[in-house]
């Protein structure tokens, strides 16, 4: 089946946190937003036709996930799409992901325990540390050659006093994808100063350049204290579906999370149209999956092109995944405060400033490029008449 992604399709009046609500955040209305991680694309033709089936039969009881239908579409989504092996006792439906890492953080790790995480990182990594009444340590990726690296030295040092390792593959929000290099030593490392790794992998399905990811459970033969948490929302545009899951090896703490959901939090019942989404998604879409891949690939390149010959100032290289564009204002010579301010009330634009995902943010911008081509173009020509402005004012 062949996709439209350059259709526009209007989400506003929708209840929608990216267009609706824009003003939360940007302090402005009518904003064109490129803000939160979700797209602007419809989701696939498969589940659609599975809700409508669905909503057909007019009944929305209370339904179960434990079942080999649900728990086989991911384990052999896995296998199919990163050549990954796993059991399907592994597998726990969750109604997020960051749900998922708060309840794991609490099993595998007492009060005051320190998390180590990587900076840049995805903001809610940091308040889910803190306000689970852990102590934040934070690797400061290093900038270089238009990426970013792990300073292994200093990462190991970190490891000695971390109880856990909190990891996002791919990286939200530079968009990196660990190379086996990075996760050998990565997992290496846990293991010798015996810290458990909790991986991050919903980006896992945007694949943009030559490094292809390598899910943490690949490593289970290698060392046991892994734990991941997904979903296929962000590739199939269905978070508002509410459906995630994770994938748990350690029998123990597998039935320690069901104890904490169903005895404690009181989620017994899955949500079926998320369910559902999960079992299509991961049986009936890889075509879907395919064509977003290339198309998200083209809407970077034309991010770059734009870049490069009317922003110089600023730099963006392509990222190994995520269809999250991370922009360097570096070298640009304006403030943070200046930047946005621009953007908002001159360009009428709302992208995410770095520093929102901690200090090696700073100077950075976030654009998620997830949307129709006509939209990115108008994005993109707003960024320049806001920067043109700027420029004018410091003459």
């Amino acid at each position: 089946m062949n996709y439209n992604f350059d259709e526009v399709n209007n989400r506003l009046g929708t209840y929608c946190t990216q267009w609706d609500y824009i003003e939360d955040r940007f302090g402005e209305k009518d904003l064109l937003p490129f803000s939160i991680s979700d797209t602007d694309f419809k989701i696939p033709k498969p589940i659609t036709e599975k809700i409508l089936e669905v909503a057909k039969h007019e009944i929305y009881g209370y339904s179960r996930w434990n079942h080999h239908d649900f728990k086989s579409s991911i384990t052999d989504f896995y296998k199919r799409r990163h050549n990954c092996d796993m059991k399907e006792d592994w597998v726990l439906y969750s109604p997020s992901v960051m749900y998922s890492v708060s309840i794991l953080i609490r099993l595998l790790s007492k009060p005051k325990d320190a998390v180590l995480t990587f900076n840049p990182m995805y903001d809610s990594f940091f308040t889910v540390i803190e306000d689970n009444d852990r102590r934040l340590i934070s690797h400061h990726l290093v900038a270089k050659n238009g990426t970013f690296e792990i300073d292994f030295p200093l990462f190991e040092k970190q490891l000695e006093e971390a109880e856990i390792l909190l990891l996002c593959a791919p990286h939200n929000p530079t968009g990196r994808i660990w190379t086996k290099d990075e996760m050998d030593t990565i997992v290496s490392l846990c293991k010798k100063h015996h810290v458990k790794i909790i991986s991050d992998e919903i980006h896992m399905d945007i694949q943009l350049r030559d490094n292809k990811h390598i899910p943490l459970l690949s490593y289970i033969n290698e060392y046991k204290e892994l734990y991941t948490a997904s979903s296929c929302s962000k590739t199939l545009n269905v978070p508002g579906l509410i459906e995630s899951y994770l994938l748990v090896p350690n029998e123990e703490i597998r039935d320690a999370f069901l104890h904490q959901t169903r005895k404690v939090d009181f989620l017994n019942s899955v949500s079926i149209l998320g369910m559902y989404a999960t079992m299509v998604g991961y049986r009936e879409c890889d075509d879907y999956i395919n064509q977003l891949n290339a198309y998200i690939r083209s809407n970077m390149e034309y991010v770059k092109s734009f870049i490069d010959k009317e922003l110089p100032d600023f730099k963006f290289e392509i990222p190994d995944g995520t269809y999250l564009a991370w922009i360097d204002a570096r070298e640009v010579p304006f403030t943070t405060e200046e930047i946005q301010d621009a953007l908002v009330h001159v360009g009428k634009v709302a992208i995410m400033k770095g520093e929102t995902y901690g200090e090696s943010g700073t100077k950075y911008l976030r654009l998620n490029c997830g949307c129709p081509k006509s939209k990115l173009e108008d994005g993109m020509k707003r960024f320049k008449a806001a920067m043109d402005w700027l420029y004018t004012q410091k003459k």
